[in-house]
């Protein structure tokens, strides 16, 4: 039978009938202004029906809290006992209510005081966990930590060899990309000759470890807290600790040396490969390879070398400790992994920003 509603207004009753299991069921729009407009009790009467499942229920459900909201009742009659009680159960408890949230104004002193505040957290958050980190390297150069080798050495291969591929892609391009800016300017004066002065120091200054720490920080950074967080929730990190190890040597130690320890070499390797792709760029605007060698011999210096270590050094120190940090204290829940991961690589790209500036101004006011 085709399901059916029909309407009583003088009796506020609804009779239903049919089969409330076929794929199509009859709009309530029609009554649901009945409902609304008309105060008192209805009634729902389902002796007709020959068949329903949980959709009937879901119906009725929605038109006894339509009633409830200005204090009127449904009552089910024609349902087996089971149903009754059902329907009986499902409404004896009011719907929650939940008042939306004020939000303050973007510009509102509140506002800014939360947000002020917040920074400040996460700030002296940031800083308690840098110094366990600390702790944690000191116990570990002293002998007297629960460091694993293997995951060091593991940790190593993730952050070295692995990033290898992508290392070697966004460095070539970068070196092509300054070289390429620099001979639109320089060929004006005929002096396209100083492209390679132009690449030198802007890959061992400044792009060689910033755009090799951008990358890593995406992949490294992103990849520590999505396993820290893994591991949080799966409630590894407390397993650790019930056997009485230190997560912080145990597991964020090992991370950050083998970032430490693979930065620099990648950085390296991203300025020789950025040269070489000035030098392609360089070879097309009519450049020899022996005046580009030349201009490169008079310019690579070692105190340039030295500041694109000291850089890699410190992005690396950044990168990690963004990443540990965030897995370490990401929630129990999958989403709290997305989450972590996000924060690690936006939290590092600000650190990657700040640090990068201040080191620029300090070399600019010691004239390195």
């Amino acid at each position: 039978m085709t399901p059916s509603v029909e309407i009583d207004e003088h009796q506020k009753r609804l009779r239903l009938g049919g089969d409330w299991q076929q794929p199509s069921l009859p709009d309530p729009s029609a009554v649901l202004p009945l409902l609304e407009n008309q105060a008192g009790n209805w009634q729902a009467d389902v002796t007709d029906i020959s068949a329903w499942d949980s959709r009937l229920h879901a119906l009725l459900l929605r038109l006894h809290r339509i009633l409830a909201r200005r204090g009127d009742k449904l009552e089910l009659t024609g349902a087996p006992e089971t149903q009754q009680r059902l329907f009986h159960l499902a409404t004896a408890v009011a719907p929650p209510t939940q008042a939306p949230k004020e939000t303050p104004p973007l510009l509102s002193i509140p506002a800014l005081r939360e947000g002020l505040t917040q920074v400040g957290e996460s700030f002296l958050d940031s800083l308690a966990f840098l110094g366990s980190a600390i702790q944690a390297l000191f116990r570990v150069v002293t002998g007297r930590s629960s460091m694993r080798l293997r995951e060091l050495v593991s940790s190593c291969y993730q952050s070295g060899p692995d990033a290898l591929p992508i290392i070697v892609l966004t460095s070539v391009l970068v070196g092509m990309i300054l070289a390429y800016l620099g001979a639109a300017q320089l060929q004006q004066f005929g002096a396209a000759v100083y492209v390679a002065d132009l690449v030198a120091v802007g890959m061992l200054r400044e792009m060689g470890a910033l755009m090799t720490a951008v990358v890593m920080a995406g992949r490294t950074g992103a990849a520590y807290a999505a396993q820290l967080s893994t591991m949080q929730g799966n409630e590894e990190i407390d397993a650790i600790q019930t056997l009485g190890i230190d997560p912080m040597e145990f597991l964020v130690a090992p991370r950050i040396i083998a970032l430490v320890c693979m930065m620099p070499l990648l950085v390296i390797f991203a300025d020789a490969l950025g040269i070489l792709g000035g030098a392609l760029v360089a070879g097309g605007m009519g450049v020899t390879p022996l005046q580009y060698i030349s201009q490169l011999e008079s310019v690579m210096t070692v105190t340039h070398f030295l500041v694109g270590l000291t850089k890699a050094f410190v992005f690396a120190m950044l990168i990690a400790v963004a990443g540990c940090r965030a897995g370490i204290k990401a929630g129990r829940s999958s989403a709290a992994v997305g989450q972590a991961t996000t924060d690690a690589v936006v939290t590092s790209v600000v650190y990657l920003i700040i640090a990068d500036a201040a080191i620029n101004i300090l070399c600019e006011q010691m004239s390195i």
